[in-house]
């Protein structure tokens, strides 16, 4: 398995609209993806800190929805929110309980 991990800081006055168009929009559109496994969001509500994890069958399968503009598409919803650009980082899951 492979994971894609963003990291970024939201505007924390702006975190409940990022949960909900996170849940509504990327949420749906990620589980029609090639290979995909499951996502989750974490946010500090002080400091509006978060992660995106995104769980993939493969790295493939990870980088294929950076090809076809997905991944894309999801991070542009957002530019609003964030404090600062997100960053984003790819995993080989080695652990997985």
């Amino acid at each position: 398995m492979y994971a894609r991990v963003t990291s970024a800081q939201i505007l924390p006055e702006r975190i409940e609209q990022f949960k909900k168009i996170y849940e509504e929009s990327v949420v749906p559109a990620a589980k029609k993806q090639k290979g995909f496994k499951g996502i989750c969001l974490m946010i500090n509500p002080k400091t509006g800190e978060g992660l995106s994890i995104g769980y993939w069958d493969s790295e493939d399968d990870a980088l294929a929805n950076e090809k076809n503009l997905f991944y894309q598409e999801q991070v542009a919803k957002f530019i609003p929110f964030y404090r600062r650009q997100p960053i984003r980082e790819g995993y080989e899951i080695f652990v997985k309980v």
